[in-house]
């Protein structure tokens, strides 16, 4: 099964932020960020495995990662040079912000 892996050039930016809103998938962006490449059920942050798999597509549709097939996992990376390179600064801002007290 081939997944849609946007060009991210084709991705506005408001997509690639309204993705990075949700307060899971930025979880999943830093723990890509801060691990590398992971796989799919790895990600446990207190929401069912169909919750999950939402945010992975969401996040993959937005331009910000890609998956590929390791035998019976989905391994997810996050598309860090690619989104540098047409939105400097913006993903090092979205991660170092900090929740209001």
């Amino acid at each position: 099964m081939e997944l849609h892996e946007p060009d991210l050039s084709a991705v506005p930016v408001t997509s690639v932020l309204a993705a990075l809103a949700d307060d899971v998938r930025l979880q999943i962006v830093r723990a890509l960020v801060e691990g590398g490449e992971a796989a799919c059920g790895s990600f446990d942050f207190g929401v069912s495995k169909a919750t999950r798999s939402h945010h992975l597509k969401v996040l993959r549709e937005a331009g910000l990662t890609r998956t590929r097939a390791a035998g019976t996992s989905r391994l997810v990376r996050l598309r860090r040079d690619e989104l540098n390179e047409l939105y400097p600064g913006l993903l090092d801002a979205v991660l170092t912000q900090r929740p209001p007290a």
